[in-house]
């Protein structure tokens, strides 16, 4: 809390300092300067979403801050429309046209969806230049600055709404990334699989994550109309998404202060490599602090010698360029190219992310659950939630003549499975023999070739994976996927997705009802986590945990579910003897709460031991079923283990 607390005031601080600015320093050059790196902070805020949380691309920012520019523009020239208009209308068809993008974009992924974003900002920069009855083509929009509460705003006036509105979007976007939808965000950057299989639609909250940030883009595209008075089709080019990018990736991803920072650098740097003494100031202060930096991280452990020198010797050689140099004329554009280069290739984190590694700082983990300690032993049943009604041996699930074909290969050749109420099933067999293919097709990554299966009388083939998660099918995988910038709370929080209700204006507002989902859910979730053992690993990263930690919180996350039937996916693969002992005991605890459990592992050990029943594949078809000692004295399951040799 006092870590919270020193922020809230450096933050206070840092606004009370932004609003004195243009009463202290009065050249209106330079307030108008600060101006435009608010605003683009705000276009930022809302591309960190896509980019530093989901982990898309977006080279289409550049379009949708035109449009909320021309939103508000041809509002102001053609009817003459107030300011408290012209903002919420930006902001409400720049998120329209962030959904129109997002719907057919977002079915592909990678260097496809960059190309299509691309041409969406190509084309909306075409049609602002040929909508010339609406827009006023290449002659462009000439607007005043706004009037507020009847009263006609100057360059000052102005700066304190830009300020306000910098504000509030700054909060805005810090609850909505620190609650279940920022973690949903997160989650598909770190596995989209395991989103979807923890119940959270990988393409729903794609949309979402687009839309919120096109409407922020619309936001800052209005305020910049009336900032500029100016707006013409060639401000809203290629170049100007590429440097939004280029901001992101300099200043530092998943951070707001990164997104100002990297505001300031784009608006920044280029004013000051136009004059030579402006540059010298910059590129000896960046050696400076990159020296600093270096030493710090050597004194921490948290670089080697060639990983500091490299850094420090390129700030050392372009202070020493600055000196050597009479004129920017010829090498503006090339020194912004090399410093850009540097920051990207040798600062993948951003400078902030440089900076807070060298100081060995840690990215604020804990606002989900401000007062974990205070919860006591709340939500220690978490587990018995989970557990439906349903008579004790009865089928949950059924399979009948599945086939799943890639290609002419049968992975899975009509194989029957009926998985009885409140008992643990194994699934075992040679490698590439469909276990892992049947967890897939019963879980909706695949759909199967032909066959049925029905899990509580309902069919789930056809079904999405998030649908079948949400009814109560949850799993772990074969390799571990977890969301490993994330901490175990904030994973296992992931899988309690389902139960956060709020929406973005909840979450925003912060309303008594998220208040209450919250902290039901971050108790429910220390709960899962004590369940299994992780209670005082809480607030750790998912990937600096022990190989057989990450084991246990994979299962946590999938208990989080509530689910009637829990899928784990060789649990024991890679662990120790004490490991595995502890493993067993959760599994054991796991179908005393009454939830049914198929087990594909390859420890024999762990299978008699465990299971009711064993399921045996081999190329794709069952060749045995039975109880533990029976299926292991099966001869055609040493033979499909031993290649025959036991006879």
């Amino acid at each position: 809390m006092a870590v919270n607390r020193s922020q809230a005031l450096l933050a206070v601080a840092g606004v009370a300092a932004a609003a004195l600015f243009p009463l202290v320093l009065h050249n209106p050059y330079y307030i108008h300067l600060v101006e435009t790196i608010m605003i683009y902070a705000i276009v930022l805020f809302g591309l960190d979403i896509v980019v530093g949380y989901t982990g898309l691309v977006s080279l289409g920012h550049a379009g949708l801050f035109g449009i909320g520019a021309y939103t508000a523009g041809v509002l102001v020239f053609k009817l003459a429309a107030p300011l408290w208009l012209t903002l919420p209308a930006a902001i409400a068809v720049t998120a329209a046209f962030g959904a129109l993008l997002a719907l057919p974009a977002l079915r592909v992924t990678g260097p496809y969806l960059a190309m299509v974003t691309l041409a969406f900002g190509t084309i909306i920069q075409i049609l602002i230049n040929e909508m010339s009855f609406l827009t006023e083509g290449p002659m462009g929009i000439k607007l005043d600055k706004p009037a507020l509460l009847g009263v006609k705003l100057d360059e000052v006036g102005y700066y304190w709404v830009v300020l306000a509105l910098l504000v509030a979007s700054l909060v805005f976007v810090h609850r909505v990334l620190r609650s279940h939808l920022g973690r949903a965000f997160e989650a598909l950057r770190g596995s989209p699989v395991a989103s979807d299989c923890m119940g959270v639609s990988v393409y729903r909250y794609k949309v979402h994550a687009f839309v919120i940030s096109a409407g922020l883009a619309g936001l800052a595209g209005a305020l910049y109309a009336y900032s500029e008075q100016y707006i013409s089709p060639n401000t809203y080019n290629f170049e100007q998404t590429v440097l939004f990018l280029l901001a992101i990736i300099m200043g530092g991803r998943k951070t707001r202060t990164g997104a100002l920072l990297g505001a300031a650098i784009i608006v920044m740097l280029p004013k000051l490599l136009d004059d030579i003494d402006a540059f010298r100031m910059v590129s000896v202060a960046m050696a400076v602090i990159v020296t600093a930096g270096a030493v710090v991280a050597l004194q921490r452990g948290k670089a080697t010698a060639v990983q500091a020198a490299i850094p420090v010797a390129g700030s050392l050689a372009l202070a020493a360029l600055s000196f050597v140099l009479t004129t920017m004329t010829d090498w503006r554009l090339s020194i912004f190219g090399l410093i850009t280069l540097f920051v990207v290739y040798y600062l993948q984190d951003g400078i902030v992310g440089f900076i807070r590694s060298a100081l060995n700082r840690q990215r604020s983990v804990a606002d989900d659950a401000e007062d974990t300690q205070a919860l006591g032993s709340a939500g220690a049943d978490a587990v018995s939630q989970a557990a439906a009604g349903g008579a004790r041996g009865e089928p949950l699930l059924q399979a009948q003549g599945v086939l799943m074909r890639f290609g002419g290969l049968k992975a899975l050749n009509e194989v029957d499975l009926s998985i009885a109420r409140g008992s643990i099933h194994g699934l075992i067999g040679p490698n590439g023999s469909g276990k892992s293919t049947m967890m897939n097709v019963l879980t909706g990554i695949y759909v199967p070739t032909a066959g049925a299966i029905t899990f509580d009388g309902r069919s789930v083939v056809g079904r999405t994976s998030s649908d079948i998660a949400l009814s109560g099918i949850a799993r772990t995988f074969q390799n571990v996927q977890l969301f490993g910038e994330m901490t175990a709370l904030q994973n296992v929080l992931v899988g309690l997705h389902h139960s956060f209700k709020s929406g973005l204006l909840d979450v925003s507002l912060h309303t008594p009802r998220y208040a209450r989902e919250n902290l039901r859910g971050t108790a429910r979730a220390l709960g899962l986590l004590r369940f299994v053992g992780l209670g005082e690993l809480a607030h750790e990263q998912a990937r600096n945990l022990p190989y057989g930690k990450q084991r246990l919180l994979e299962i946590a996350r999938a208990l989080a579910l509530e689910p009637r039937l829990l899928l784990l996916d060789e649990p024991a693969a890679g662990l120790t003897a004490p490991d595995i002992k502890e493993l067993i005991a959760i599994i054991r605890k796991v179908r005393d709460h009454g939830i049914t459990v198929i087990l594909i592992e390859h420890h024999m050990d762990v299978v008699m031991g465990l299971c009711d029943t064993v399921s045996v594949l081999d190329f794709g078809q069952k060749i045995a079923e039975g109880a533990p000692a029976a299926v292991q004295s099966d001869a055609k399951v040493i033979e499909a283990y031993l290649g025959g040799q036991a006879a």
